[in-house]
């Protein structure tokens, strides 16, 4: 099932080229605040599943090229993030650690946009705002300690992540919490459709430039690892969104570009790149030397 977020919080339910507008059934106010609704719905998915595919025959239903879909996740307790997560990334950014033996970080839940939301770049001259493409994994229910084994009880679903930094050698938390630095979207395709998530082709334009391509077969921490770590030190909980690290290409992103992002089985989104005039900080009031020479 592909459940998606649209029209100001509405709930739908993605059927080929159109949406079925589920938010009733699935008893979710879109006016709430803060906007849980949807992490109350992952966490009671198997409730109400039944209930919402018998209301598909008779809900109402748009076109989805006449909605605005937003963030299928807006309110997630975290998001957990695995930095340098494939070899040839390392590579290129002249890393010596993995994720297998660095960790992971958090991004804040107000980092996370839509795929309409256009990823606004901070005033910080000096500055190279990158792309990064990424899996998105959504938790759907609250666990501790789970053996890699038993992964695909903790998984919901899964979705397109694009994972954008301020470049530098500052703490990379403080250089990727900018609002609008973690599209996530168009939807979340529930796991039951997604067999082989070790399988899936990924790829990232900018513009009509292929920056990014990379399979999640070559993951150096695989799912079930990344599960297992975050999990080992921290309750997980519905709605949590784990980004599995990006792959060999990334690059500076400026105003007026436009990223697509696709990853096999989850669909695609485009997002705008506009400047904004906020983000300014002491932090950044250096120009970034060295650079980073990226590395074939």
């Amino acid at each position: 099932m592909r459940l998606a977020r649209f029209d100001g919080g509405r709930i739908g339910v993605c059927v080929g080229d159109e949406i079925a507008d589920v938010t009733q059934v699935c008893g979710i106010d879109p006016a709430q605040w803060p906007p849980v609704g949807p992490l109350v719905l992952i966490r009671d998915f198997a409730i109400l599943r039944p209930r919402i595919e018998a209301a598909l025959a008779t809900a109402p239903r748009k076109a989805l090229a006449d909605v605005r879909l937003e963030t299928p996740v807006p309110w997630p307790n975290k998001v957990i993030a695995y930095p340098v997560n494939y070899h040839a990334h390392g590579r290129e950014m002249q890393a010596t650690y993995r994720a297998t033996n660095q960790g992971f970080f958090l991004k804040p839940s107000s980092s996370v946009s839509g795929p309409n939301d256009p990823v606004v770049l901070p005033h910080v001259p000096g500055r190279e705002v990158h792309h990064e493409a990424e899996l998105g994994i959504i938790i759907g229910k609250t666990c501790r300690s789970v053996p890699r084994e038993n992964w695909r009880e903790a998984v919901f679903g899964y979705a397109c992540l694009m994972d954008m930094v301020v470049r530098g050698r500052e703490e990379r938390v403080f250089r990727k919490a900018y609002d609008t630095f973690c599209p996530v979207g168009p939807w979340i395709t529930t796991a039951d459709e997604v067999p082989d998530p070790d399988n899936l082709e990924m790829n990232l334009w900018v513009n009509d430039e292929l920056r990014q391509h990379a399979n999640t077969r070559d993951l150096v921490l695989d799912i079930p690892g990344m599960i297992e770590t975050a999990s080992a030190v921290m309750t997980l909980q519905p709605g949590d969104i784990i980004a599995t690290g990006t792959p060999q290409g990334v690059g500076p992103i400026t105003d007026g570009d436009k990223v697509r992002i696709s990853i096999t089985r989850l669909g695609e989104m485009t997002v705008d790149v506009v400047q904004g005039t906020e983000g300014a900080s002491e932090v950044f009031a250096a120009a970034y030397v060295p650079p980073i020479i990226k590395q074939d």
